[in-house]
């Protein structure tokens, strides 16, 4: 898997909220401000192209759909990020939003049995 550019994370996005769309249906979705058609088009053909998108053709419009789900993406990115700034440590990086975001102890048991209850 490769990490997508910004523009091509946002309509990701919209993908995946949606699960199967046409592109006009996703630019009304999109951040401000609104990319052209064009280029819309130019990063669903590209995105198509890296594998997270495919299309079924109805009638003479093609709807794209998300062949990468979100979260398959979201471990690769996050990934990334931990490999990157926190020299492949998931302590470090917790430690590092929980001293950023000024977490409470009671806030950080929260996280621990969030933790403990989905590893059951």
């Amino acid at each position: 898997m490769i990490k997508l550019a910004k523009r091509e994370e946002q309509i990701m996005q919209v993908f995946w909220d949606l699960n199967k769309a046409f592109i006009r249906d996703i630019i009304p979705l999109l951040p401000d401000p609104k990319p052209h058609y064009n280029s819309v088009a130019t990063i669903v053909k590209i995105l198509e192209e890296k594998g997270f998108l495919n299309r079924e053709t109805i009638g003479n419009m093609h709807c794209f759909f998300p062949v990468i789900q979100r979260e398959e993406y979201q471990q690769f990115a996050l990934k990334d990020v931990v490999s990157q700034y926190f020299d492949n440590s998931y302590p470090r990086m917790l430690a590092f939003f929980a001293k950023e975001q000024k977490l409470t102890e009671k806030e950080l048991d929260e996280i621990v049995n969030m933790i403990k209850k989905d590893s059951k």
